[in-house]
């Protein structure tokens, strides 16, 4: 697993720590890269435990603590963890309560943190102080690209620090600040920096409140900048004088690909400026001018600009107050332009006269293949207009109109278009509320059109007239083309679904057929039911939001038994019961074509999970079935976990919202006892009872294909431990074993060590956070003697004192297999170093041995330094938290400059002063060193 998320799960504090002992416990190898809580209600405490997991973590990329009521304590703990930690890469905080002094931790943390790539500071009303640490930390931090600082109440020194970094920072490509008030002296210092800055590519100020005076000296910058490419000035007070100067910049500068104006005070003298500019510039290829008060001379001036612009792509102008004539130039324009793709005027006059320029400017245009006149008032003579164009046009291939009202004879020219139409493809008509002669004229062109595959007539289209899904109906006998149907919300009832399944049974090219939310019931299922009988190409049918139940299931389940192209059927959100899925589970044990069934939200209970499962055992096609939202109780689990002995194909059960209370451990027991795809099996933190962990332990004797065991935070005892360890004394598979934080003391380790003896296969076993003690690690010492296979033994915190270490030791002195030993937290002391220390000397497997929290002082790492002298196969040695001085240092010193082997070790959290420090110096260019220390200092500040 990779990614772990629980968002909007109030796992709160509690849920936060438990997490945080989970990612201390990772090891070095895991590929547990993102965790995401958002929204999850952790607080300060939660976050101080997630901060404190990360000192320690060593695999998390992504850590997203989005809306957590996180404030300064909070920060301050992910800050001191910033410090140490060397992968997270990014940090979201976005909407949290972090303040100044939480901001100021953070930017501390940044001075010396080399990974961090991403910080999201959105909504957390950090302010200028805030916004000052920030910019002073990042004066020195050379990893952070993305700054998000989105509606912190930001204002002009804030900016001013910003714009300082900026002027010195040579990481840093994004810069976000919206909904801040900056205002326009903000933007002129930004600007400033921008003269100089040589890397950021993207700056957002939407709603900034910069004013003309901000645009001017924003557009003074862009003159010189050379890296900008994307500036967002949406809703900014930028009337024309603003607009002007960013024109005369445009002239000269080269990087800028995307300028967003939309919501300014822009009339028609500041559409003509950067009309201007358009004539000239080479670079910028999306222009946003939408919701401006750019009226018929600034489209004029824009359309001219078009005439000879080789780069723009897309020109936004909606809701402005463009008439007959500014769109008249825009379009005639665009006839002889060869590089606009989009031209959105919605929210204009879109009138007929501009609808017929508009088809006029196809006859020349050969670029233009999407044309969008969604909530316009193009109707009537306009509609006639296009559609006269439609009938020779060769380039448009997709047309949308829907929300609007098309009045018949416009209906009736734009449809009769598509008979001798032949590129269009994709026609939407959603809401459109066309008449009945225009729906008569759009059905009779689908008998001869030869190009069109996808048509959208979702919402009232077909209102309640039968004769219009009539009419639909014998088309789509004739028709040879349309391979998708949309007919969403449309009231066609049984009556409608009963002439679209007679449509059905002769039409050659249908694959698609979406009839969400339309009243069918049982007689519609069936009559759809039988088309699928003799049907031959139909892969998709979705039958979502109906009133069917289980009558129609079962005519759909009969049809299902001898249909053979049919992949995808949604029968969620009807009223199907047991009965239903029953039949259904019967036209599964014969069907080999159905890879998707949904049948979430309907009342399917135990007995239909079973019958279903039943199914599973024989299918060999079914991929993904729903049933979020039923009625499956453990019966129906059990019966599942059992399907999956026999099947191999089933990749997603969906099971949510169902009355799975009680454990969920027992329902998957079963699974394991033959044959299965389960390799991983995670039961942490489940409360498994007594006889739960007996039914896992017989389990386990028989299964071949378990892989993975996860059991931490079960409260497994002595007796769980022996159960288990019998187990292990016949499975042949099981590789991984987690017992973390359970209850085990020295005779369950006992009985774990006696299975080792025998078993060939285990290869990492996690004892963390139990009791083992000293006499459990005696017996499992033995065991090393004699075990081929264990790679990796944690035994972090297991009250280990001397005795346990000069056991292991003395195991390790024979062991030629064991690579990575966890010893955090213990009390080996100095003479349990020393014992370690004889071991090194003579083992030639062991690469990490971790002894974190151990007591050991400048004696023990004395004796470690002189097994380092002679050892060749350690490479990483952790001895943080301990009482290590400078003469201990200045030994570990010593012994890497001998060593061949070592590449990390770390000493933070000890003695060590500027003396030890400079001699660990001498080595850190063979061994990576880290010293930081209760003094904080450390090696790295010279």
């Amino acid at each position: 697993m990779s990614t772990m998320s629980a968002m909007s799960q109030k796992i709160e504090t509690e849920g936060a720590q438990a997490l945080a002992e989970a990612l201390k416990a990772l090891k070095p190898i895991s590929n547990f890269t993102t965790l995401d809580l958002e929204n999850c209600n952790i607080g300060d405490n939660g976050a101080q435990a997630i901060g404190d997991a990360l000192k320690t973590n060593s695999t998390l990329v992504t850590l997203a603590l989005e809306r957590n009521s996180i404030g300064d304590n909070g920060a301050q703990a992910l800050g001191e963890a910033l410090k140490i930690n060397s992968s997270l890469a990014t940090l979201d905080l976005q909407n949290n309560s972090i303040r100044e002094h939480g901001v100021e931790a953070l930017g501390e943390a940044l001075k010396t943190n080399s990974t961090l790539t991403t910080l999201k500071l959105e909504n957390n009303a950090i302010g200028d102080n805030g916004a000052q640490a920030l910019a002073k930390a990042l004066i020195i931090n050379s990893t952070l690209t993305t700054l998000e600082l989105r509606f912190n109440s930001i204002k002009e020194n804030g900016a001013q620090a910003l714009s300082e970094l900026l002027q010195t920072n040579s990481t840093l490509t994004t810069l976000n600040l919206q909904r801040n008030l900056i205002g326009h002296k903000g933007a002129q210092a930004l600007a400033e920096a921008l003269k100089c800055n040589s890397t950021l590519t993207t700056l957002d100020l939407w709603r900034s409140w910069i004013g003309d005076n901000g645009a001017q000296a924003l557009s003074e910058a862009l003159k010189i900048n050379s890296t900008m490419s994307t500036l967002n000035l949406q809703i900014n007070a930028i009337g024309d004088k603003g607009t002007q100067e960013l024109g005369e910049a445009l002239k000269t500068n080269l990087t800028l690909t995307t300028l967003d104006l939309t919501g300014n005070k822009i009339g028609d003298n500041g559409a003509q400026a950067l009309s201007e500019a358009l004539k000239t510039n080479s670079t910028l290829t999306t222009l946003s001018l939408n919701n401006n008060s750019i009226e018929d001379n600034g489209a004029q001036a824009l359309g001219e600009a078009l005439k000879t612009n080789s780069t723009l792509t897309t020109l936004e102008l909606r809701s402005n107050k463009i008439n007959f004539d500014g769109i008249l130039i825009l379009i005639l324009a665009h006839k002889s332009n060869w590089t606009l793709v989009t031209l959105s005027l919605a929210g204009n006059l879109v009138i007929d006269n501009i609808v017929q320029v508009l088809s006029e400017a196809f006859e020349t245009n050969s670029t233009l293949t999407t044309l969008n006149l969604n909530h316009t008032s193009s109707r009537g003579k306009g509609a006639q207009d296009l559609a006269k164009e439609l009938e020779t046009n060769s380039t448009l291939t997709t047309l949308n109109l829907d929300h609007e009202l098309i009045r018949d004879k416009g209906a009736q020219a734009l449809f009769k278009a598509l008979k001798t139409n032949s590129t269009l493809t994709t026609l939407n008509l959603e809401s459109g509320l066309i008449r009945d002669k225009g729906g008569r004229a759009l059905f009779e062109a689908l008998k001869t059109n030869s190009t069109l595959t996808t048509l959208n007539l979702d919402a009232h289209f077909m209102s309640h007239e039968v004769a219009r899904v009539q009419a639909l109906a014998e088309s789509l006998k004739i028709n040879s083309t349309l391979t998708t149907l949309s007919l969403r919300r449309n009231s066609i009832k049984d009556k409608g679904a009963q002439e679209l399944g007679e449509a059905l049974k002769t039409n050659l090219t249908l694959t698609t057929l979406d009839l969400v939310g339309n009243k069918i019931g049982d007689n519609g299922a069936q009559a759809l039911s039988e088309a699928l009988k003799t049907n031959s190409t139909l892969a998709t049918l979705n039958l979502e939001s109906n009133s069917i139940g289980d009558n129609g299931a079962q005519a759909l389940s009969e049809a299902l038994k001898t249909n053979s192209t049919l992949a995808i059927l949604n029968l969620a959100v009807n009223s199907i019961g047991d009965n239903g899925a029953q039949a259904l589970s019967e036209a599964l044990k014969t069907n080999s074509t159905l890879a998707t069934l949904n049948l979430a939200v309907n009342s399917i209970g135990d007995k239909g999970s079973q019958a279903l499962s039943e199914a599973l055992k024989t299918n060999s096609t079914l991929a993904t079935l729903n049933l979020d939202s039923n009625k499956v109780w453990i019966k129906g689990l059990l019966a599942f976990s059992e399907a999956y002995k026999a099947n191999s194909t089933l990749t997603t059960l969906e099971l949510r919202s169902n009355n799975t209370t009680g454990k969920i451990a027992p329902v998957l027991l079963d699974s394991l006892k033959s044959k299965t795809a389960l390799t991983t099996l995670n039961l942490e933190h489940k409360s498994i009872e007594e006889d739960e962990g007996r039914a896992l332990g017989e389990a386990l004797k028989t299964n071949s294909y378990l892989i993975t065991l996860d059991l931490q935070r079960n409260s497994v005892d002595d007796n769980g431990a022996q159960v288990l360890a019998e187990a292990l004394k016949t499975n042949s598979t099981l590789m991984t074993l987690y017992l973390a934080g359970n209850l085990i003391e020295h005779s369950g380790a006992q009985a774990l060590a006696d299975a080792l003896k025998i078993n060939s296969t285990l290869t990492t076993l996690d004892l963390q956070n139990n009791s083992t003690g000293d006499d459990g690690v005696q017996a499992l010492s033995e065991a090393l003697k004699i075990n081929l296979t264990l790679t990796t033994l944690d035994l972090w915190c297991n009250s280990i004192g001397e005795d346990g270490a000069q056991a292991l030791a003395e195991a390790l002195k024979t062991n030629g297999t064991l690579t990575t030993l966890y010893l955090q937290n213990n009390s080996i002391g100095d003479h349990g170093a020393l014992a370690f220390s004889q071991a090194l000397k003579t083992n030639s497997s062991l690469t990490t041995l971790d002894l974190w929290g151990n007591s050991i002082g400048d004696s023990g790492a004395q004796a470690l330094a002189e097994a380092l002298k002679r050892n060749s196969t350690l490479t990483t040695l952790y001895l943080q938290n301990n009482l290590i001085g400078d003469n201990g240092a200045q030994a570990l010193s010593q012994g890497i400059q001998m060593n061949s082997t070592l590449t990390t070790l770390d000493l933070w959290c000890n003695h060590v002063t500027e003396k030890g420090a400079m001699a660990l110096y001498e080595v850190s260019h063979v061994c990576h060193v880290g010293t930081q220390t209760i003094l904080k200092y450390s090696w790295e500040e010279f």
